[in-house]
């Protein structure tokens, strides 16, 4: 529940004279009460955001060219994104369920349009290092509350629809950031001012919709510290875990197509084409989309064991691409590795979203990214190393090897849970 400039009332409700403007009762919106498109809206500055969390993607190519560092440097840069979002979904879930969705998502939308000028204006690897943090922070905030709104506009009984929407946002924004940027950057002058000047407009655009998004201001109320490693309530932590094993080895298996993916193309291709690197990423977030939309209809343990099962494979292709040099295998890697992430989170926002209360969700929301998102962080920057100092297909098969287990250990997880009605 988040502050409004915008009153929201149902027919008979107190007329704007009695009730300070843009102030209402805490709870949730009535189903029916917000016009569907609101939904969608909702879910705009999820997508805005997450267009620049992988835009500097297929320009990794172009900075290693010009600044002169290796892979290694490179995974470094792209963790830094990690670790701002990682930071910020300490602190942003708890503070967005206690004062609101919308105090969170400004500062958080201005930090993202200070991180395209950093970009734009790159000279060296300390400034896409901060760059990268920034894009971070602001991508935690919005994954917690942004994500936390569109269920708040949806309300009660449209939760299914909103884990949806929140969860294809996220990874269709992702995955339009390095398309535009590789075309862009290849068919306009000055590749990074134009790229990150289109992105600002979009995070303008997400501005406009947030200040009239229609979500209410959050119940009095909230115990414990706010900065903290976040959580679920009593009773929620086993759908979180289950969500955690599937999602994370999908969105490790996508961070690295991601930070390295660039890279192998090089390797196998022999271009630096950002616009190709860009469509390999494309590709694998519509894929992660799309399935998504296939799914959405099945047994949230069906879609998990699904994701899990996909990651897998996606890793034995990637094992195959990298031993054999097949171009048709990256992309079935990548493909299979967005398919993982796609499963995995839907299963894990519709579990958290049928369990959590809507005044817990957006620290949930930051709990399941958490978990997700240190892997994330973590083991391609070990792959990357490992890459530079024994070679590409050495760091690769070591990477794709501990993942795929990893996605075994997941789908093993959640074959072991007992089928009930609420979890289903």
């Amino acid at each position: 529940m988040t502050e409004t400039t915008t009153e929201v009332r149902a027919p008979g409700a107190a007329p704007a004279g009695e009730v300070p403007a843009g102030e209402v009762p805490a709870g949730e919106v009535p189903a029916g009460e917000v016009p569907a498109r609101w939904i969608w809206l909702a879910a705009w500055p999820v997508t805005a955001v997450f267009v620049l969390s992988n835009a500097a993607t297929p320009l990794y190519v172009l900075w290693q060219r010009e600044m002169g560092f290796g892979r290694g440097t490179l995974t470094v840069v792209f963790a830094c994104y990690i670790a701002g979002l990682l930071g910020s979904l300490l602190v942003s879930g708890v503070l967005s369920d206690r004062i609101g969705r919308k105090p969170v998502l400004l500062p958080a939308l201005g930090l993202a349009l200070a991180a395209c000028l950093v970009f734009a204006t790159a000279g060296g690897v300390a400034a896409l290092v901060v760059a990268r943090l920034c894009t971070g922070i602001a991508v935690g905030a919005v994954v917690s509350a942004g994500m936390a709104a569109v269920t708040d506009v949806a309300g009660p009984a449209r939760r299914r629809l909103a884990a949806l929407l929140a969860s294809c946002a996220m990874v269709f924004g992702a995955g339009l950031g390095p398309l535009l940027a590789g075309v862009l950057s290849e068919t306009l002058p000055a590749p990074t001012v134009t790229v990150f000047g289109v992105e600002a407009v979009l995070l303008g655009t997400a501005v406009a919709v947030v200040l009239r998004m229609p979500v209410r201001r959050p119940a009095a109320g909230g115990t414990g510290a706010w900065v903290r490693v976040p959580g679920v309530p009593r009773g929620a932590g086993r759908p979180l875990a289950l969500g955690i094993a599937v999602f994370a080895p999908g969105i490790t298996a996508t961070s690295f197509v991601l930070s390295l993916g660039p890279s192998l193309l090089s390797d196998l291709l022999g271009t630096d084409s950002r616009t190709v690197s860009g469509t390999l990423a494309f590709a694998m977030f519509l894929s992660a989309t799309g399935v998504q939309f296939a799914v959405r209809r099945l047994e949230r343990r069906t879609v998990l064991l699904a994701g899990a099962g996909a990651t897998a494979l996606g890793m034995l292709a990637l094992v195959t691409a990298v031993h054999t040099g097949s171009v048709p295998a990256l992309g079935a890697a990548a493909l299979l590795g967005g398919a993982g992430q796609g499963m995995g989170q839907l299963g894990g926002l519709s579990l958290l979203n049928s369990t959590v209360p809507t005044g817990r969700l957006a620290e949930a929301n930051a709990a399941l990214n958490v978990g997700g998102y240190l892997p994330a962080g973590l083991l391609p920057v070990t792959a990357g190393y490992l890459s530079d100092g024994l070679g590409l297909t050495t760091g690769a098969t070591a990477f794709a090897t501990a993942l795929a287990a990893a996605a075994v250990a997941g789908g093993g997880l959640v074959l072991l849970e007992r089928r009930s009605p609420a979890r289903r």
